[in-house]
């Protein structure tokens, strides 16, 4: 089935176009480079892997339940309109929810894919277009497993929401080479970061929990890229140039808040535009799952050394401010174990089961005699 057959609301256009701007960079300097970088480049080339053998996906999904949502997670939950819903009708709306955050990350990983592909155009060094090739590769695996997920599994997607759109079309317009660093692997992949992580520490079913885990520990070294190189960089730039990509910060991450309210989900169930708004506004879940969102996204623009005034007088509007002092390393430092432990359960629970079988046909064929009767 094509996917615009699985839209809610087919797309506008088959195709976004977005005019490229800025230099493509050569480098002739085939020197070693920073050795931070060229580490964390062989680590992206270690820790390929293949989405078809890695994740299990004869799992399987309940599209009226993909993700053990409980009740009071959904907006609708505890109001006059979740009061007249059916269980099947309730069961279509986690169905929804899920189909519009998954194909959000879906439409969020081809952005970073074409991002990471920008870096490498447009870099000056040749390190870090080393480390962003396996970065565009990584986005790519990223963008095939949550389409496969949505096409296979729940049989429905959204289209891009508008608030990502905007941040992601900003991001590529912008001639300087810094800016798909900035908007993609601070904002949009540490919110994506912070969400995948909610999802996969409470839910609980195992095939969504391996695909967010085995993302995130992708992700963890993409964000690591980002921070070593703008660091670096923004050490370089004079007051008015930092001002100019905290601006660009402040802007992007209202887009990012907005972004979440999933009021899409609700107008397909006959909540007009401005209740749908009001209610997501209201909903003790998703004020909880915005602070969270930011949760990467505020210590990593810390350390790489954008915190103006203004910047921080943003994040105290939107209540985040205190995530500033995060520890980014623990964070992505546990990112990494948990895939590893999924791994390590999976291949353990594997074994036990081959060697059950084993037992069992040994025991077979013990009872049945020499003779076989």
């Amino acid at each position: 089935m094509s996917t615009h057959d699985l839209y809610t609301t087919a797309p506008d256009t088959p195709l976004w176009q977005v005019p490229a701007s800025g230099a493509a960079r050569f480098s002739w300097d085939y020197d070693d480079g920073r050795e931070r970088l060229l580490a964390l480049y062989q680590k992206g080339k270690d820790k390929q892997w293949d989405g078809n053998k890695r994740i299990d996906w004869s799992l399987e999904v309940d599209p009226a339940d993909p993700l053990g949502t409980p009740d009071d997670a959904l907006t609708l939950y505890d109001t006059p309109h979740w009061a007249k819903m059916t269980e099947k009708d309730r069961g279509e709306l986690r169905k929804h929810y899920t189909a519009w955050q998954f194909s959000q990350f879906l439409h969020g990983e081809q952005g970073a894919m074409v991002c990471a592909a920008r870096i490498v155009e447009s870099v000056p060094d040749l390190d870090a277009k080393f480390y962003s090739a396996t970065q565009t590769m990584d986005e790519a695996r990223h963008a095939e497993i949550y389409a496969r997920f949505l096409h296979e599994k729940i049989g429905m997607l959204y289209p891009i929401n508008d608030n990502l759109q905007g941040l992601l079309g900003d991001t590529l317009r912008d001639s300087r080479w810094d800016m798909p660093y900035l908007g993609m692997q601070v904002l949009i992949e540490g919110l994506a970061l912070a969400a995948f992580g909610m999802i996969r520490d409470t839910t609980n079913k195992p095939l969504p929990k391996q695909i967010l885990a085995y993302v995130m520990q992708d992700e963890a070294r993409h964000v690591a890229f980002g921070r070593m190189a703008l660091r670096d960089y923004y050490k370089q730039l004079s007051d008015a140039e930092l001002r100019e990509r905290e601006e660009f910060v402040i802007e992007g991450c209202y887009l990012m808040r907005d972004r979440l309210r999933g009021v899409e989900v609700l107008e397909n169930f006959g909540v007009g535009r401005k209740e749908a708004n009001d209610l997501s506004e209201q909903s003790p879940f998703l004020q909880l799952f915005r602070k969270l969102l930011f949760s990467r996204i505020v210590p990593c623009v810390k350390d790489i050394g954008l915190w103006g005034e203004r910047l921080q007088k943003a994040y105290v509007d939107m209540g985040v401010f205190e995530l500033g002092d995060s520890s980014l390393d623990l964070l992505m430092a546990q990112d990494e174990e948990t895939a590893e432990q999924l791994d390590r359960d999976r291949f353990a629970a594997e074994e036990q089961a081959r060697v059950a079988e084993v037992e069992e046909a040994m025991a077979q064929g013990g009872a049945a005699g020499p003779s076989g009767e």
